[in-house]
């Protein structure tokens, strides 16, 4: 199972690197500079706002689909025909519902016109990845991988020719950036269900309420785990663009989203880990296997490349983010340097949240989130008021690390895993030496080279101090 997990990780990386890093930064962020940091930060809330409440597109479908098909493959026909049906009527509640909230907060009929089309490719991302949960709950991580980069690539071939060509340029809206994600989800979601329908044979569109119930009955728990955890993800940006007088919200949330770029972009990798484990976790935990080397290795290999991306956005936060941006740089490198701590929690999120997700513990899980969301929340409404943009920032820093730290301590208590003290002291070791080569590496003229020296030594140390080991990698790829 080891041997799986590294070589289809191998694979998911790759492709992800290959494409979402220029779609981040070549496209996504060639956005933002060119309509400018209001109407981009309009856009990000309204976004944030239909990533919200698309839990009402899945209601804990996929992670439940995904964990179920793993362990009963013969499921997946007889499912497929319901659910397909079950996610059309999802839909229609979900853009009622969302454009009634909208209403009733007071956007007006442009942001509605945008957020329309928001809401339908948030449609179009629910649907596509239930149908990879099949994928991946048949444990055929190759296709999977390939799907996971295909709606990335149409968009980069499609806004490539907008954003890179004078006669579109000196043309282009936030509404074209929003329309050609439409096009590229539209052909994604068609190719994925062609693969799916080949693996489970002919399909008949059912509506069956009874099915619909029972399934939902089973899915819910999953679906109040993703709404809570959507909100203390998502809620920040929404709450400074409501919360923050006139154009001043639309501009903090623009600011915030310069540096929430950079944490979803490494998030992102985090997400792959969860994906590829959720199916693994199920089997070996239904199988009765020992997880705890599993869970040992796919932390290591997640928290390690966790702490240097961190501390380095910390020591070089300003230079990275005048690199990318013109405007408000030095007002958005210090919210870099806030969020991107939160992601050694949201690391240890994606691998023991994960693990708890696949033991069935969503009562746990739920109490955890709401927690979180309370806290978030909370925090936002006394801290955006008095510091806006960085208010946001710190909400979101206490938050990922206390649910990542309450998820790691649920899963020791639930599971009985062994804690092994030589590996958190190794670890928190390694956190003091990427601090110092930081700190040493600021000491050369040439920001760059220093920034690229404390990735290095970080590296090298992170394998001398034998936190992953080249050897047992190379053991499980070779002969497990």
């Amino acid at each position: 199972m080891k041997r799986k997990f590294i070589t289809n990780l191998i694979l998911l990386l790759f492709l992800n690197l290959l494409i979402k890093p220029f779609w981040i930064f070549g496209i996504d962020r060639t956005v933002q500079n060119l309509v400018g940091d209001q109407s981009y930060g309009l856009y990000f809330a309204l976004f944030n706002f239909s990533m919200i409440l698309n839990i009402l597109l899945d209601v804990g479908i996929t992670n439940y689909n995904n964990r179920n098909i793993a362990q009963h493959n013969f499921l997946l026909p007889k499912h497929l025909s319901n659910i397909v049906g079950l996610k059309l009527v999802l839909a229609f509640v979900y853009a009622i519902f969302s454009l009634t909230v909208a209403f009733i907060i007071g956007y007006d009929k442009v942001q509605i016109h945008l957020l329309f089309f928001l809401i339908f490719n948030q449609f179009l991302i629910s649907f596509t990845l239930y149908l990879r949960s099949n994928i991946s709950g048949l444990h055929l991580f190759r296709t999977d991988s390939l799907i996971s980069v295909l709606d990335r690539s149409i968009m980069i071939l499609i806004c490539s020719v907008l954003l890179f060509n004078d006669f579109f340029r000196t043309r282009f809206t936030i509404e074209w950036f929003v329309y050609a994600q439409t096009a590229a989800y539209l052909l994604t979601a068609l190719i994925t269900f062609l693969i799916v329908l080949k693996k489970s044979g002919r399909i008949k569109l059912r509506f069956n309420w009874r099915f619909f119930f029972v399934f939902l009955r089973k899915s819910y728990p999953y679906a109040l785990l993703i709404l809570l955890m959507s909100l203390y993800n998502r809620i920040d940006s929404v709450m400074l663009e409501r919360l923050l007088p006139g154009t001043i919200g639309e501009e903090q949330a623009g600011i915030y989203a310069q540096a929430f770029r950079l944490l979803d972009a490494v998030a992102m990798f985090g997400a792959l880990f969860a994906g590829l484990l959720l199916p693994i976790f199920s089997k070996m935990l239904k199988q009765r296997e020992p997880i705890g080397d599993m869970v040992k290795l796919s932390y290591s290999l997640l928290i390690v490349p966790a702490v240097v991306v961190a501390l380095s956005s910390v020591y070089y936060d300003g230079e990275i983010m005048s690199l990318l941006y013109h405007s408000n740089t030095a007002y958005s490198s210090d919210i870099l340097g806030i969020l991107m701590l939160g992601f050694l929690g949201i690391a240890t999120t994606y691998i023991f949240g994960t693990l708890l997700t696949a033991n069935g513990s969503l009562k746990q899980l739920n109490i955890m989130a709401f927690s979180g969301m309370a806290l978030n929340v909370v925090l936002n409404l006394i801290l955006i008021p008095r510091f806006q943009a960085y208010g946001s920032a710190y909400s979101s820093l206490v938050t990922q690390l206390f649910t990542g730290a309450v998820q790691l301590a649920l899963a020791v208590y639930i599971l009985k895993l062994k804690i092994d003290w030589v590996f958190i002291f190794k670890l928190l070791f390694y956190v003091g030496a990427v601090a110092l080569f930081g700190w040493l590496s600021e000491f050369l003229s040439n920001w760059v080279y220093g920034y690229l020296l404390m990735i290095f030594a970080s590296v090298v140390f992170a394998f001398l101090l034998g936190l992953i080991s080249l050897k047992d990698l190379y053991k499980i790829i070779r002969y497990e």
